[in-house]
């Protein structure tokens, strides 16, 4: 649908007082997205909002509220800025239009499956810095006059306060700095394997004790962590970031994952009493053919090898860290990791669902791994399986080792 290439000017100044109304002033800055994202679908008559944040240190940034596409959200979105549309407007930090959405002119998947066809998006900047990006879009096509861009500017300056608002709460500023510092942003390349992350908060404080590692050995061998601390927010947090510090020290003096975890059993029994943990550490060799695995009270990976029924990874599940000063028997076992297998490690959030049994969840996650570069697994794993409001935090891990 072509639009009018003005407005009237009563009808303008509704649109206006719309998104500057002083009761918006009152809301927390969740709150104030939401209303906001509600507000511009009704009087710009589009079918989708969404706000990305800019995380400073990744140079990314993440999807943070969404109307009409909530999967965004769901399912963790980053792109890079000056990738795609949203990082295009980063970039330049000037309003892009798109009348026809092609898969050219997007990096994000989930616009083409919502069946987007036109978008425009904005800048949201704070004290002549960019904070992040506002878009919004239509199911049928679209041409975007010069009043809809200063309707959604006007927002976007609205949304650039409520971030400093939310910034300025220390607490919260402090613990989402500790959990970007600790989940890697970019995995390390390593030969012959291919990697990628996900994590999705669970609780308003946005932060947990959830977390992955992949890190490079002395030995040309590549540790694999993916850990989960008890508890919620910023205490979690905190122990989640010593733990894994813990065990990075002990992989470089260790060449069992099982002596490594050991150690760490010693390390949370003694400085972090109370703080029950449970850990996968893995070590796959220089070829990339083989994996040795030690589990602490973790869930089992899932493994998909072509040809072959998808399975939990067969690895002794060992007690889970800082169960007590009597230390338990720790194994450790050798995996084949074959040309084109993936292994998808993850944390208990994301197959846990209440009222159901923890199969049910495990048999999914199963069924929605695809032998297929770890990115679309990512996606696939959790359109799937996360849930709309997420009980708990959500880590996920995926490797997969490429073909000769």
């Amino acid at each position: 649908m072509v639009r009018a290439e003005s407005l009237g000017g009563e009808q303008r100044l509704r649109r206006i007082e719309a998104v500057t109304d002083a009761a918006l002033s009152r809301l927390d800055a969740a709150d104030l997205f939401d209303e906001l994202l509600d507000r511009v679908r009704d009087l710009m008559q589009v079918d989708t909002a969404a706000i990305l944040l800019l995380d400073v240190r990744a140079r990314q940034l993440v999807a943070t509220a969404s109307k009409g596409l909530e999967e965004e959200v769901r399912q963790g979105f980053r792109v890079s800025v000056g990738r795609g549309f949203a990082g295009r407007i980063a970039l330049t930090q000037q309003p892009v239009t798109i009348e026809q959405v092609t898969s050219d002119k997007v990096v994000n998947p989930i616009l083409l499956q919502t069946g987007v066809q036109s978008l425009l998006g904005v800048p949201i900047i704070a004290r002549a810095e960019l904070v992040g990006v506002l878009h919004v879009g239509t199911l049928t096509p679209r041409r975007f006059t010069p009043d809809d861009v200063r309707l959604l500017e006007l927002v976007a300056d609205r949304i650039s306060l409520a971030s400093r608002a939310r910034a300025n709460t220390l607490d919260q500023a402090a613990a989402l700095a500790l959990q970007r510092s600790l989940i890697p942003t970019e995995l390390p390349e390593a030969p012959g394997l291919e990697l990628a992350g996900r994590y999705v908060p669970g609780h308003a404080s946005g932060v947990g004790g959830d977390w992955y590692d992949v890190f490079s050995l002395p030995s040309g061998w590549l540790g694999v962590v993916i850990g989960d601390v008890s508890g919620h927010g910023l205490p979690s947090a905190v122990v989640m970031g010593r733990v894994r510090s813990a065990l990075r020290a002990y992989a470089l003096v260790c060449d069992d994952p099982a002596e490594a975890l050991t150690l760490l059993d010693r390390k949370v029994v003694h400085f972090e009493a109370g703080n029950l943990t449970t850990a996968l550490y893995a070590m796959i060799s220089p070829d990339a053919s083989t994996m040795h695995v030690s589990v602490a009270g973790h869930p089992r990976p899932v493994l998909a090898v072509p040809g072959q029924p998808t399975i939990m990874l067969p690895a002794h599940v060992d007690p889970p860290l800082g169960t007590g000063p009597r230390q338990p028997q720790r194994h450790t076992t050798a995996v084949d990791f074959p040309p084109g297998a993936v292994l998808v490690s993850y944390t208990d959030g994301l197959v846990e669902r209440r009222g159901e049994l923890l199969d049910a969840g495990i048999a999914r996650l199963m069924a929605a791994v695809p032998l297929a570069p770890v990115e679309t697994v990512c996606q696939a794993v959790m359109a799937t399986l996360d849930a709309e409001h997420p009980d708990d935090d959500i880590a996920l891990l995926a490797i997969r080792r490429l073909t000769d």
